[in-house]
């Protein structure tokens, strides 16, 4: 590993911690030991991410006047997961590995060429010796050198196994990231049991059971929401009539998607519960190229307005074999995260790929009618046609780690060994508190006139809090880590004259200003940044 490389994966660690010791995500379920890939959002955390997708609504939905919203239900008939093609490809390709069996996903996994050497690192000598002796089961023959399997060669298929670097590897096979359940009052078990038994009982092979189970299970089954999209598109009709809404015009979605990923990795970045920010922008035919170039290029700015640094911040063009068979373009806003480079948000030109799959397995028709427009095909107005698509598609949550990489930031000590701190320098609007009201001691009648002050922001709307636990330095440095943008302090000054200090927290700056000033100068400030 390079230093750079430790360096980087150190600071993510250090993320992590200030997550967990500040009350911004907290491993689920935590006193059983966890569950993998689910995390719970402490009191930092859901004002965090409340913000950012409150940013994200206000700037989508909010700021515009041809976008709508929909708040759409979980679990949908499972016709829809057919007709959007789920059921079917929404599927990685999973591989196990032969020596140290890890599970992943063969399109993501370490290239390499073939029929090159591929040794196989162990963590031990112990763990190389009994891999040495499952593979000879196996009939591969390999030979040790310590912790170190040699003799392996890159098969045709050009990857490894991503945790040994082991081309000892099992087929290819599909596995469905939809996470199934039953609705209604049924026994989904007892109906597997008795189908297995008669299938059995008849002499059918493997595949012939699982067939009829799942026939069995089908009649109940219904899936958590893999995505938020396709509710935008099953109710376009219902939308756009009673809204009385005209081409172009978009509908803008947030919350909740399951997928039950192979590999979970990167804190909060890749886990199986997951939030969305998903619009679908409706064109017509032809238009879907220009409104791609313009949302692209306004998804990046809006990356960049809620503070995220341009030297972080890309925009990757899909080559045309990663582009989905309906898609005529796609691009990713990319964020320079400790690991790399990797998505945040997708834009992609889906054409009228999902109006047309769900017209046709539902038999209704999700056209729009221009009384207007002329027909290209008969040559009179009124044209009754498919519109095309354009989907930003964001993640939340990634949106949320996104913010507090780029927010993180040692400062050194000076030469005097002094004014070490660490700081997140969250934009503003989207620190969880936005100002902390401070007491110099808890006496003399400061607690009363701090708490007035937070009576007076909660009255504006703004989120303060009322701090009075140990020093004031220590003070100013718990609200630097939770990215608190501003810090009032009621001292002794206070008393005499009614006015508060209003720190800075990037710059440090002080400055006195007036009691009565302190929530208008933290208003208008908020409403600059």
């Amino acid at each position: 590993m390079s230093s750079a490389t430790a360096a980087d994966s150190e600071r993510m660690q250090k993320i992590v911690s200030l997550c967990k010791r500040r009350g911004f995500v907290f491993q689920s379920s935590e006193i059983y030991g966890g569950l993998r890939s689910a995390y719970d959002y402490g009191p930092m955390g859901a004002e965090l991410k409340r913000n950012l997708m409150n940013e994200w609504w206000r700037s989508m939905v909010h700021s515009r006047e041809d976008v709508v919203g929909l708040d759409a239900s979980i679990m949908m008939h499972p016709r829809v997961w057919q007709a959007s093609g789920h059921l079917a490809n929404f599927a990685d390709p999973l591989v196990d590995c032969k020596v140290c069996g890890e599970r992943f996903r063969a399109d993501k996994a370490p290239r390499a060429e073939p029929g090159a050497d591929a040794p196989i690192e162990l963590a031990d000598k112990g763990r190389a010796k009994a891999a040495i002796e499952r593979l000879e089961k196996l009939g591969h023959a390999v030979e040790r050198q310590g912790k170190t399997l040699v003799g392996a060669k890159v098969e045709a298929r050009g990857y490894v196994c991503p945790n040994c670097g082991s081309p000892l590897l099992s087929e290819e096979r599909q596995f469905n990231l939809m996470f199934r359940t039953s609705l209604g009052p049924v026994d989904p078990v007892g109906d597997v049991i008795s189908t297995m038994r008669e299938a059995i009982a008849e002499g059918k092979d493997d595949a012939g059971v699982r067939a009829v189970v799942e026939a069995a299970l089908s009649s109940s089954a219904v899936y958590l929401r893999p995505e938020t999209a396709q509710a935008m598109f099953v109710n376009f009709l219902n939308v756009q009539q009673t809204m009385g809404a005209k081409l172009p015009f978009g509908i803008a979605q947030m919350g909740k998607s399951f997928r039950n990923e192979v590999k979970v990795e990167h804190f909060i970045f890749r886990s199986c519960e997951f939030e969305q920010m998903e619009m679908e922008y409706f064109v017509r035919p032809g238009e879907g190229p220009r409104s791609l170039e313009y949302w692209k290029e306004e998804r990046m700015r809006w990356w960049r307005s809620i503070g995220l640094r341009d030297e972080n911040l890309r925009l990757r063009a899909h080559g045309p074999d990663e582009l989905a068979h309906y898609s005529d373009g796609c691009f990713d806003v990319e964020y320079q995260f400790p690991w790399g480079w990797d998505e945040l948000e997708g834009i992609a030109s889906r054409t009228d790929y999902d109006l047309n799959a769900h017209s046709e397995a539902s038999g209704k028709k999700l056209v729009y009618f221009d009384p207007e427009a002329e027909d290209p095909q008969t040559g009179k107005k009124g044209w009754r046609f498919l519109p095309h698509v354009i989907e930003p598609a964001a993640g939340a949550t990634r949106g949320v780690l996104a913010v507090l990489c780029d927010a993180y930031d040692e400062e050194p000590a000076d030469e005097e060994g002094k004014g070490a701190r660490t700081v997140l320098r969250l934009h503003p609007r989207l620190a969880p508190i936005k100002a902390a009201v401070l007491p110099l001691v808890k006496k003399d009648g400061m607690p009363e006139v701090a708490r007035k002050i937070v009576e007076r922001f909660f009255s504006a709307g703004i989120n303060a809090k009322y701090d009075e636990q140990h020093a004031i330095g220590r003070r100013y440095a718990r609200h630097d880590e939770i990215g608190t943008p501003y810090a009032i302090t009621v001292d002794t000054q206070t008393l005499e004259d009614s006015t508060v200090t209003l720190r800075q927290r990037d710059s440090r700056e002080q400055q006195r200003i007036g009691v009565e000033e302190a929530v208008a100068v933290v208003r208008a400030a908020l409403a600059d940044a």
